[in-house]
Order: C-alpha cells, then sequence, then structure tokens
C-alpha cells in the first residue's frame, strides 16, 4: 500500500503584544540607547507563530495586519532563528508562519512578539536545554522588548528595557486602544523626547513606588492616576492630532489615556469589562481613531503546541 504524504511536526505558539503602563526615559547611553524604567503589561491581542522542518530558511506572513510586514532575513522572527541556530551549531532551517494580530509599528512590540514565539518554538523543535536566562540574553540582542515577551504577564525593565524582573499584579486591567493609521519612527521619537529637553540631562530613572503599588492591589483607579510615558509629548509633538483622540477616549469615560511606548497607539484604561465596551463603540463611531482594539490584561504566552502539517 502506498505510503500517505509525509507529515513535518512544527510548533505553534500564540504571543502577546504589551502596552508600557510607566515608561521612564534617562540620559542617551554611549550604544545610542537611552537607559529606561519600565513597566511592562502584556495584553491579549496576540500574533501566531509557527515553525516546522524545511529545505531552506523562509517565513511566510499573513493575518489581519500583516501589510507592511517584511517577508525576507531582515524580519526579526527569522533572525531569531537563525540566531538560535548557530548559537547551538545547528544547520536546521525552518519555514517560520506569523498570522498577525497585532497592530504594526504601534508601539506594542509586534515585531519583538513574533521573535520572542520564534525563540521558543525554535528551541522547543530542536529540543534544546538552554534555560530561560540564556534564552533571555539571545532576546536582548534582537530587541529591548523581545525577553519580556518570551513570558509576558507584568514585570519592571530597566537597562535599554532588556533587563526584566516579574512584578506583583492582581486582577484583570481592561485595555481599548485607538490605533493610528501610520506608524510612528520610534528613533524618531526618541530624538524628538532629547530635543524637547533642551539639553537638559535627565536623571537615572526608576520605576515609580506608586504604580507598582496599584498593581499589587489590584487597583484600576489607583492604577491609571499614575500611568506615565517620557515619550508621550514627542509622540504628540510629531503627531499632534494623537492629542485630540487622547481627549475624545476621556470624554468618552476612559479612567486614563497614554501613548503605549512610542506610539502611535494610544491606551485607554477603562473601570471594567462593560466600561471598555461602551468607550470602544464611543472611540470607533467618533471616527477620531484608524481602528479600535479591546484587551485585557496582563497576558501570558500561550503553550507550546506540536501542529502536524504536510
Amino acid at each position: 500500500m502506498a505510503s500517505g504524504p509525509r507529515l513535518h511536526s512544527g510548533i505553534r505558539v500564540r504571543v502577546p503584544a504589551k502596552v508600557n503602563l510607566e515608561l521612564r526615559v534617562g540620559p542617551p547611553r554611549a550604544d545610542g540607547y537611552h537607559t529606561l524604567a519600565t513597566v511592562y503589561q502584556a495584553v491579549s491581542l496576540y500574533d501566531t507563530i509557527e515553525v516546522s522542518p524545511d529545505r531552506a530558511w523562509g517565513i511566510e506572513i499573513g493575518g489581519r495586519t500583516s501589510a507592511g510586514v517584511p517577508g525576507d532575513e531582515t524580519n526579526l522572527a527569522l533572525r531569531a532563528a537563525r540566531l538560535l541556530a548557530t548559537e547551538c551549531g545547528l544547520e536546521r532551517p525552518v519555514r517560520i508562519r506569523i498570522r498577525k494580530e497585532i497592530p504594526v509599528a504601534a508601539g506594542m512590540a509586534g515585531g519583538s512578539a513574533d521573535a520572542a514565539g520564534t525563540l521558543l518554538a525554535c528551541h522547543r523543535l530542536w529540543g534544546l536545554d538552554l534555560g530561560m536566562e540564556r534564552l533571555r540574553e539571545l532576546a536582548a540582542g534582537l530587541g529591548s522588548d523581545v525577553p519580556f515577551l518570551l513570558t509576558g504577564g507584568t514585570a519592571v525593565g530597566t537597562g535599554r528595557g532588556e533587563r526584566v524582573a516579574p512584578a506583583v499584579s492582581r486582577g484583570t486591567y481592561h485595555w481599548v486602544f485607538a490605533l493610528a493609521e501610520d506608524g510612528l519612527s520610534t528613533p524618531a521619537v526618541y530624538a524628538e523626547c532629547d530635543r524637547l529637553r533642551d539639553g537638559a540631562m535627565p536623571t537615572e530613572p526608576l520605576a515609580s513606588k506608586e504604580l507598582l503599588a496599584a498593581l499589587s492591589f489590584g487597583n484600576a483607579e489607583a492604577l491609571a492616576a499614575v500611568l506615565g510615558n517620557d515619550l508621550q509629548p514627542a509622540a504628540l509633538s510629531l503627531r499632534p492630532a494623537l492629542a485630540t483622540v487622547l481627549e475624545a477616549g476621556i470624554s468618552f469615560g476612559a479612567l486614563a489615556g497614554i501613548v503605549s511606548g512610542s506610539g502611535p497607539t494610544l491606551a485607554f484604561l477603562a473601570r471594567d469589562a462593560e466600561a471598555a465596551i461602551d468607550l470602544a463603540v464611543s472611540l470607533a463611531a467618533s471616527g477620531t481613531a484608524g481602528d479600535v482594539r479591546k484587551a485585557t490584561g496582563p497576558a501570558v504566552v500561550g503553550r507550546l503546541e506540536a501542529v502536524a502539517r504536510h
């Protein structure tokens, strides 16, 4: 009897987006980055990553937010797979399939999520045992947000954001994200932040005790009062229309609104699930945002699942 088509086993994982509850920007460093203190929270907008053995390295991009994502060697996920292979002395090409739902160039770390998911999936596919600490070191070489997105949850980031430590976070937080139609360049936002400071040298940043306390109590109102982003003035300077969206979100009942990371996405914290629905409907109906998404946090990286592919 003839055998059927050969099955190639692969690994699939869902990886969340992030929002910076607080982003404090210190002085520029010699390597061109800035010293940061940030509090990350992963939220329930996910990209799905699948890796499977192949004859040559390759990547396929699909999904709701795939437009503009590179499908070549510059893609951070493919770079992550090659980095891990080089680190372990392997030559086992994989095909990476990414289904994107995280907004692109939106300050929500979609590319970093893809890289983190690829590291985890390839690590499992190849039967490696590097340990999470070594994976974080490799992830840090790919981008500042990648180490956090290996696990998700809520964490404090220091250095340039790549050194992460878990933070206590109780309860569920309800977010509404107002997306812009065009992205903002992260380097441009940091450069504008430096320009607006007009030569004033900031002190070394620290995560605020008040914000960490609000998270530990699970109090959305208290958290709303202490959200902060040192890049927000720069993002608003480069994209003044964002101020109108911020005002609209507050007028529609958000507890607080903040630029997510380097923008241009705006993150609104709602009192509860019902308030988030009302806020999302109002923002969408107002036409002030290009797209509106609801999500909850903290979210975590999904389970690594084996898949079979013909």
